[in-house]
């Protein structure tokens, strides 16, 4: 089946206000760029996004959420975007604040039908006894708050219990992909991309290269085309760097 779209707006056009949406990538590396472009340009809003972190202030998620198109963020770090950090304080957006590898594992879990699952990260601390604030009030108190979670014990170690992430919509990018959906991942922009597309009821993925079918060696298969619904191929020229840092001339020479 070739899963190759004429664009990346005829990708994400069917994507409804409220929807949720699981996208890839760590930081600004391996980012659907082209598929939020063409999201941004589209009247989308009340988002509800899982992705690593939000982007920067104008590049990536951060163009969604500077355009006021997200409602509400599950991530685990959000750092680099002060426009974020705006609208979480001043109650504009809902954040749930998510230890990276629970993050990671509940994004793998919901793409294998695994409803929940327990973990030691965050005993003993707010994520296990509730009360982070999700939401606050214009007035700076905390509308809400994080719920606390189940705990079991194994072994004479104490437990989480996770609840798992499925989502409407995934976005991923990949280095290549063939026609019917299988995918490669660049080094670290495979973080993220491969869990994302799992947990997605609808796939789409935007490529810096499209290659025929069985063009591809199936032991270099990332991500198997059965999770992957739509390709569209990838602005090559979109690629930001989030923090560069270099050496001052003088202590080169």
């Amino acid at each position: 089946m070739d899963k190759v779209v004429d664009s990346a707006a005829d990708a994400v056009a069917d994507i409804p206000d409220g929807a949720t949406l699981a996208v890839g990538g760590f930081g600004l590396c391996g980012i659907p760029s082209t598929l939020i472009a063409a999201l941004v340009r589209t009247e989308t809003a009340g988002l509800r996004v899982v992705s690593n972190n939000c982007g920067v202030d104008d590049w990536g998620l951060g163009l969604l959420l500077r355009a006021g198109r997200i409602a509400r963020m599950t991530s685990s770090y959000v750092g680099e975007n002060k426009e974020f950090a705006r609208q979480y304080l001043s109650g504009e957006l809902e954040v749930e604040l998510t230890p990276q590898g629970t993050l990671a594992e509940r994004l793998r879990a919901g793409g294998s039908g695994i409803p929940a699952f327990f973990t030691p990260a965050g005993v003993g601390t707010q994520v296990e006894e509730g009360g982070l604030p999700w939401r606050y009030a214009a007035d700076g108190s905390v509308a809400v708050a994080s719920p606390p979670k189940e705990v079991r014990e194994f072994g004479g170690r104490r437990y989480l219990l996770e609840e798992s992430i499925t989502a409407d919509f995934a976005l991923v990018r990949a280095e290549v992909a063939d026609r019917h959906g299988n995918c490669v991942f660049h080094s670290a922009a495979r973080n993220f991309n491969p869990l994302c597309a799992m947990a997605g009821r609808t796939t789409l993925v935007e490529a810096e290269r499209i290659v025929e079918a069985g063009e591809l060696d199936p032991d270099a298969v990332h991500l198997p085309g059965v999770y992957v619904d739509r390709i569209a191929a990838a602005d090559p020229v979109d690629k930001r760097i989030e923090r560069r840092t270099v050496r001052p001339a003088a202590q080169e020479a």
